[in-house]
C-alpha cells in the first residue's frame, strides 16, 4: 500500500520516489500486449533524433487505443500522489509509451518544465510518472535522475553530461518525480527492451502537451468514467478555468452528471 505523505516527503527533499509493485499484473500483461499490436498496426518506428531516440519507440496518445490505458491516469496507487505533487485540479499532459531498444543511447539530462517561461526553483507545474512494464534496470536504460535537482535555479544544459542515479525498479513498479527534476532515459546495453509508459500530469491551469480535447474522440470521451474526463480537460479548474459560457465541458459535450458549479454559484 502506497503512503502517500512518505511519497510526497521524498518528492519534496529528492525531486522523485519509486512507488514500488503498485500496478496490477494483469494491467502489466494487457498494456504490454496492447502497445505491441499498435506497434505492429501503426508501423511504428524509431525516431531519427537523439532526444527520443534512435532505437526507441514511442507511442503518443495512447488514451485513444483502447480501455486498457484509461486505466493508468485514474489508477488510485498513482493518481493521489501526482494530486499531492500538484493539487487534484491537475491534468492529463501525455499518456506515451517508450521502449528503449538494444544498443539505444543515454537521452540529454533534461527537465519536464523547462520551456516554461518561469523563474527557478518554483511549485511544480509539472509531475510525471513512468511506469515500468519490464524491469528498469541500470544496464537497459532505467531513467537517469540528478537527485535534489528540482531545487535549482535554473534548467539544465541539454549538450552537458552529469553525474546521475538509474532508477532501478521491478515490473509493475512506478517512479514518480517533480517537472523541474533533472534526467534522461538511460543507455540500453543489453539484448532486450525497456518498456515503460510515461503518464505526464501538469497543473490544471496549464496547456497539455499533447492535446486530449482534439486529439480523442468524443465517443471514447463519453466512455470514460468522470473523473478521467476531467483530467482530459473537460472540468473546470477551481470553479472556473475552462468554462464555456458558464458550462463545464463535460456536461455541455459529452453530457455528464455531476457538480455543475461555477465559482459564482457558491454561496
Amino acid at each position: 500500500m502506497v503512503e502517500v505523505g512518505e511519497s510526497l516527503r521524498q518528492i519534496d527533499e529528492d525531486g522523485y520516489t519509486v512507488l514500488e509493485d503498485v500496478i496490477e499484473p494483469d494491467l502489466v500483461d494487457a498494456l504490454v500486449e496492447q502497445l505491441d499490436r499498435i506497434e505492429r498496426d501503426l508501423g511504428t518506428v524509431p525516431a531519427t533524433n537523439a532526444f527520443e531516440g534512435t532505437r526507441t519507440i514511442r507511442i503518443y496518445n495512447l488514451l485513444a487505443h483502447g480501455p486498457d490505458f484509461a486505466r493508468i491516469p485514474v489508477h488510485p496507487a498513482v493518481l493521489p500522489v501526482a494530486e499531492g505533487v500538484l493539487d487534484p485540479g491537475l491534468l492529463v499532459s501525455s499518456l506515451s509509451s517508450i521502449a528503449i531498444g538494444p544498443g539505444e543511447t543515454p537521452q540529454p539530462v533534461h527537465a519536464d518544465d523547462q520551456i516554461m517561461p518561469l523563474p527557478k526553483p518554483h511549485p511544480a507545474t509539472v509531475c510525471n510518472t513512468m511506469w515500468a512494464l519490464t524491469d528498469f534496470t541500470e544496464e537497459n536504460g532505467a531513467t537517469r535522475l540528478v537527485p535534489g535537482s528540482h531545487l535549482a535555479d535554473h534548467s539544465p544544459d541539454l549538450t552537458t553530461a552529469y553525474d546521475t542515479v538509474p532508477a532501478e525498479m521491478r515490473k509493475g513498479s512506478v517512479l514518480v518525480w517533480h517537472g523541474s527534476l533533472w534526467h534522461g532515459g538511460g543507455a540500453n546495453t543489453t539484448d532486450r527492451r525497456r518498456v515503460g509508459i510515461a503518464m505526464n500530469y501538469c497543473a490544471g491551469y496549464l496547456r497539455q502537451q499533447e492535446n486530449q480535447q482534439l486529439g480523442l474522440p468524443l465517443a471514447t470521451l463519453r466512455s470514460f468514467p468522470p473523473r478521467l474526463q476531467e483530467l482530459c480537460g473537460f472540468g473546470i479548474y477551481r470553479g472556473l478555468i475552462g468554462h464555456i459560457d458558464k458550462h463545464v465541458p463535460s456536461k455541455l459535450l459529452l453530457g455528464s452528471e455531476g457538480d455543475t458549479r461555477l465559482i459564482w454559484d457558491v454561496g
